[in-house]
Formats: C-alpha cells, structure tokens, sequence
C-alpha cells in the first residue's frame, strides 16, 4: 500500500494493489493502529481454485473507504497495517504472509484561514491582491474568483504561513462575482472564506475593423503554415483560422509561460508606458471585423496597443525576470516578464529582441523595438498585463497611486 501522503483526512478511499501471480491471493487484512487500539478496516478472504491449484485470484486492486470519525479514531499519529497471504503450502498450508506497517497523521479539521488584507476594491478587468494566514502548512492556497483560481505565495513576508495572491477579474466578471480565500491541507481536508470586496463594472468600447484585400494579401502568406485551411482556401479564410484558431492556440502558449511565478516582488512602484506614444486600441475592445461590408469574425482585443515612430525603443515596464523571448503567432516577436506573485507584462509584435530568457531586467532597461510581425497592420507595440492566466488592464498599473493603494499598501501593512 502506497499512499500520495502520510496525512490522512475526514474521508478518503486507500488504494492497495495486491499480486500473487504464483500461488494466488488468500487473505488481505488492513487495520488503524491508534492511541494502542487497533481498528480494522478491510478483512477479506479470496476463494481457492481446488487443492492444488491454489488461489482463484492472483491480481486485484482494492479502494478501502476510510472516514476516521465514523470509525471513532482521533486525530493524530497513528499506524496503517497490512497483512497479505497467499495459497503456497508454506507455514504448514497458512501460506506465505507479508506485513507493511506505514506510519500516517489522522488530521480531519480543515485548515483555518486568516485573512489580513483588508478594503479589497476591484474593477470589472482589473487587478488586486489578498494577504492571508494559514494555521497550517498546505500544499495548496490561493484565492478563486468565480471559477478562476490565483495561488497564493509564501516567503515574501518573514512568517511562512502569510501569503500574498495576486487576483484579477476577468473583464466578463462584473459585481456579484464570488471571491474567496481557499486552502487544501495534506490530509485533503479543504476551507474556504469568503473575501469581502466590491468590484465596480465597466463597459468595454465595441470596434469595427475593416479587412482589405490589400492587408490579408499582405500578411496571410506567412501564416498559411501555422493554420489548418482547406488547400486553395482564400486569404480571407486563412485570416479567419488564424483569428479563431491561433489565437486560442497563442493563448494556451501564455498560459504555459506565465504557469509558473516568482515568489518575489520584483517590481516597484508604477509601470512604464511606451515613451512618446499613442494609444490605438484599449483594454478589452470588442472588435468586429468587418470584410466588404459584411462582419466575418468577432474578438476581444486583450491588451493596449501604442503607436509611436516606427521601431521605438521598448523599455521594460517594470524590474523581473524574462521568462520568454520569442516569436508567438498573431503577436510575433514577443517578449513576456515575469514581476513576481503571479504578475506579468508581455510585449509584443516587436521587430527586435534585446533581452534574453532568464535575464533579470530593470525598470527602463530597452528590451526591443517595436514593428510589425504578428497580425499587426502597422508599427505599434501590443502591450499586456496578466495575472497567471488572466489579462487585466494595464491601465491600473501605469497608475502609481492605484498600485500603492490597491498593492503596495497592502504588502506593507502586514510587513509592518
């Protein structure tokens, strides 16, 4: 018997595999030994196949229902025993016997959660950040909103139980939206707490973009080999794969690269904007694209893009760690920075890469130039905040008295 973890919760199935393959399977006996009593939990005897032939079963695998209250056992440490025999000839026809002993934690109380941060004020598409204590260890704790669920870290603040999790609220979230502080210890046993917040909605711009020959003869060519297209399709039909299919496709790749965080504050302060320039589309534009007057496809527009000269210098908006240099479909040479507790800016459609995977950058330090790879239609840089797996809007953040009362202050209030 083989358990994931020596902690042992309110209610659980035991897995054991038991092989004989010579002499088959007699006997299987698991027992809980606790404070010197022992508890029986499985006693089961398998059938002989005949008087030579020993067993009828030689391979099973065994899901033992083990709810310690309802077995009277206390929490604490305890002892899980196994007995196995078999059908040889051995110990005068008793068979051979095999004995394990493993030694467990019974641990039914869920964890308790403590949260500390407090005025916990959100925007529908926006960002914020929970501190909470947990009375114990647990291998998983974080904060959910709706369905979404953000980890929390240990080891920013001297005491290990306190955890920071930066959240976000999906810009389809609006108020009522359920937030709450969720904790699993090693037993199983799970808590959760609601957060109290208030998230004030927003209404996103809708847009209407125009597709022109002249665009998606210009830029399909080098997408064909990165959709799946019916041979002989139209440039119109290799744009509306790449729209739909790549960019879910690009999407599941940020994931990827933004799954893991360092459990650090690196950053400081504001976020940088693009010096000099524009603003050419917002956080969270409804787009519809429109094709010889009619609408061909529908997205949302999950960043800000800035117009500036053509290839710009881009500085990091902020100090972290490049955990991705390189090229992602419709936003093309991209590079993503990691800022800590699950905080990332990414920067896109760049025409040059200047900074490396691994490289630990400051704010201001010139990572690329902006261009024109990906889907863009002219020389701009697609700027972008996320929050693990969410995109925020990078507004807030450039916004240095957002971040110090709706991050910072929060941070320092504990640390003090």
């Amino acid at each position: 018997m083989a358990l994931t973890s020596p902690a042992l919760g309110a209610s659980q199935n035991l897995k054991l595999h038991v092989i004989d393959r010579k002499s088959g399977i007699r006997k299987v006996w698991v027992a809980v030994l606790k404070d010197g009593q022992e508890v029986p939990l499985l006693d089961k005897t398998y059938s002989s196949a005949g008087l030579l032939a020993g067993g009828q079963t030689h391979e099973e695998t065994l899901e033992i229902p083990f709810e310690p209250k309802a077995k009277g056992i206390q929490d604490g440490k305890a002892v899980l025993r196994f007995v196995g025999r078999d059908f040889s000839w051995r110990n005068w026809g008793k068979g051979n016997a095999q004995y394990q002993e493993q030694e467990i934690v019974i641990d039914t109380r869920p964890p308790v959660i403590d949260v500390l941060s407090r005025a916990h004020y959100l925007s529908q598409g926006g960002a914020g950040i929970v501190v909470y204590k947990l009375a114990e260890a647990c291998p998983t704790s974080g904060v959910t909103v709706g369905e979404h669920f953000y980890p929390g870290f240990s080891g920013v603040f001297k005491d290990p139980a306190i955890h920071a999790a930066m959240i976000a609220i999906d810009h389809r979230l609006g108020p009522g939206t359920p937030v709450a502080v969720t904790a699993t210890d090693f037993a199983g046993n799970e808590n959760r707490v609601g957060l109290q917040h208030l998230i004030n909605a927003r209404t996103f711009k809708r847009d209407k973009i125009a597709l022109s020959d002249g665009f998606l003869d210009w830029k399909m060519p080098e997408f064909v080999s990165q959709v799946d297209v019916v041979p002989g399709g139209s440039h119109l039909d290799v744009f509306l794969a790449v729209n739909r299919d790549l960019r879910r496709a690009n999407y599941e790749t940020l994931k990827k690269v933004t799954a893991q965080s360092d459990a650090a504050v690196h950053w400081k302060g504001e976020f940088l904007r693009l010096p000099a320039a524009a603003n050419r589309a917002a956080f969270a534009d409804h787009r519809s694209y429109i094709y010889k007057g009619k609408v061909v496809d529908e997205q949302t527009h999950m960043g800000i893009d800035l117009a500036s000269l053509a290839q710009s210098p881009v500085p990091a908006a902020n100090s972290g760690k490049v955990v991705f240099a390189g090229t992602i479909g419709i936003y093309g040479g991209t590079i993503v920075i990691d800022h800590g507790l699950g905080l990332f800016s990414m920067y896109s459609h760049l025409s040059q890469m200047t900074a490396t995977e691994g490289r630990m950058v400051a704010k201001g330090d010139i990572i690329g130039a902006t261009g024109v790879t990906g889907l863009a239609g002219g020389d701009h840089l697609h700027y972008g905040i996320m929050i693990h797996h969410t995109f925020v809007n990078p507004v807030e953040w450039w916004d240095g008295q957002w971040v110090r009362n709706n991050i910072t202050s929060k941070l320092e209030a504990v640390a003090n």
